[in-house]
């Protein structure tokens, strides 16, 4: 139930993989590396509730670091390895970190930040030094290989993307429990997915996102080996799933398209048998998108709804998802409503903000008013991740858009996943972003921002051939006035598009809505 009793009885079994280097991290390893960096932390003073903070690329030794924490019953927040210094620098102060460990690689970025992240007492640096870190191989050496005598389970404080805005520290309570009780989320893969101690994870995505992060600490706890990807790559992909015979894996809908655009013989060279189990979440995938996955992988495609928040949880298996296309499931944890701008709930069938009853609490780490903001206007406790949506007769929710990202055209609520999901498969388009831009009549227009396949090809002609692609598909008022062309949209590596980004340069002379 964690690598030390995993280590106990299979001490040279592959923990993790790296897919690229091909280094072998066993469960040994794994938990004499957590031991020791447990025991660094206690003889730097801290106790269970205190805070750490680390930034990596997916590193070797980056769950062995999140194990330490787990262990130590610290809070870990794990931070994306492509922030900028400011960035950097607002979450390692916001989350109180007393400890701070990055790598070499990331020297530059995380050297800046000292005078600005004044509660760090440790810097420690992977893979070589800078000024004012001390090296992690010296410093952890030092420690024992046994754990430490207080063990108790700590938890991720993990921070939202911050797509609308400064990122949101989502801080749960600590639960006390010893190290070896299961969580709820061990009881959901468990029981949804069937994995074992025989079971191969593919891990495609950056392990400081939620998702990957916690799959892989809970295939951990069963014993099985995580194969870690350094930097998504479609072809990549596929070859790691043969070599290792991968039997689970985690995605999100831009891997999935970015698979399927392969060429057809270059799919067709790879020998997928071994994969039992494919999790996609973290977007809404274009219904045609997982229809081409069904028939490329058969029916092993499983998805789920949740949040960093982990106020509610919603899946939905294969067999369901063929019954009611475009879902992404029941809920499982928490109970769904879907809820107007007032907070009346509202009937099966209209569109509204998605809200979870009777689900894990949280709060945004020091800001109330964010955290406010994620209840329901009657004070009943509710919390919604912003998502608008609506539920079938059935009690199966289909995601309409971001609430923040709706766009109201004369009156008309528009919703711009819509759009996306139609134009994301056209076969001249590598990425797509649709949003509301200026009207002086309407308010607002839809635009499509687009990163075409071939870039020599952007232009007019492109442009009213995606548009009436779109037209063909969509009542015309829902589909884009424009296109304008981008060699890359700004996207997480997660999958998930910053979309404020894009929106900010067409409203930056506008007046405010």
């Amino acid at each position: 139930m964690h690598p030390g009793a995993i280590a106990a009885q299979t001490p040279d079994k592959p923990a993790v993989i790296m897919a690229g280097s091909g280094r072998v991290v066993t469960y040994r390893e794994l938990d004499e590396e957590s031991n020791r960096l447990a025991h660094l932390f206690r003889s730097a003073g801290l106790r269970p509730g205190d805070h750490i903070a680390f930034m990596l690329e997916n590193h070797p030794l980056f769950l062995a670091i999140a194990w330490a924490a787990h262990r130590s019953g610290l809070y870990y927040t794990a931070i994306s390895s492509r922030l900028q210094a400011e960035e950097l620098a607002y979450i390692v102060d916001n989350c109180e970190a007393q400890v701070f460990i990055t790598s070499a690689g990331l020297a530059e970025v995380a050297a800046s930040i000292g005078r600005a992240t004044p509660r760090v007492r440790l810097r420690l640096m992977l893979d070589g030094t800078a000024p004012g870190f001390a090296s992690y191989e010296e410093a952890v050496a030092a420690h024992p290989v046994t754990p430490i005598p207080d063990e108790v389970q700590g938890a991720d404080m993990l921070y939202s993307s911050g797509t609308t805005g400064r990122p949101k520290g989502v801080k749960p309570p600590l639960s006390g429990a010893r190290l070896e009780e299961p969580g709820p989320l061990y009881q959901l893969i468990t029981f949804l997915f069937s994995p074992s101690a025989d079971s191969v994870y593919l891990s495609p995505a950056p392990l400081y996102h939620a998702a990957p992060l916690r799959y892989c600490m809970t295939f951990q706890r069963l014993g099985a080996t995580v194969v870690v990807m350094e930097r998504f790559d479609p072809e990549q992909a596929l070859a790691a799933i043969e070599e290792h015979r991968v039997t689970h894996s985690q995605w999100v809908p831009t891997m999935f398209i970015k698979m399927l655009k392969l060429p057809e013989p270059v799919r067709a060279s790879y020998d997928l048998s071994s994969l039992r189990c494919a999790v996609h979440a973290a977007a809404p995938c274009p219904v045609p998108v997982k229809e081409a996955m069904m028939d490329w992988w058969g029916p092993i495609v499983h998805e789920y709804y949740a949040g960093t928040e982990g106020n509610g949880f919603l899946y939905v298996g294969p067999a369901d998802w063929l019954a009611h296309k475009g879902t992404v499931g029941r809920a499982l944890l928490g109970t769904v409503h879907i809820c107007d701008e007032m907070g009346e709930e509202l009937p099966a069938g209209e569109h509204g903000i998605v809200y979870f009853s009777d689900g894990p609490a949280f709060e945004y780490h020091g800001d109330p008013d964010k955290t406010r903001a994620s209840r329901d206007p009657k004070g009943r406790g509710w919390t919604t991740l912003g998502d608008i949506g609506y539920l079938d007769e059935e009690g199966f929710l289909y995601l309409t858009d971001r609430r923040s990202y709706m766009i109201i055209s004369g009156g008309v609520n528009i919703y711009p996943q819509e759009a996306e999901n139609v134009l994301a498969v056209h076969p001249e388009v590598a990425d797509v972003a649709v949003f509301g831009v200026p009207d002086e009549e309407m308010g607002e227009q839809v635009k499509a921002v687009v990163q075409p396949a071939d870039p020599a090809k952007a232009g007019p002609e492109l442009e009213a051939e995606l548009i009436e692609y779109c037209r063909a598909r969509l009542a015309h008022y829902k589909c884009p006035r424009s296109v304008d062309f981008r060699d890359e949209l700004p996207r997480h590596p997660t999958g998930k598009l910053y979309k404020r980004l894009l929106r900010d340069e067409y409203w930056k002379d506008a007046p405010a809505r």
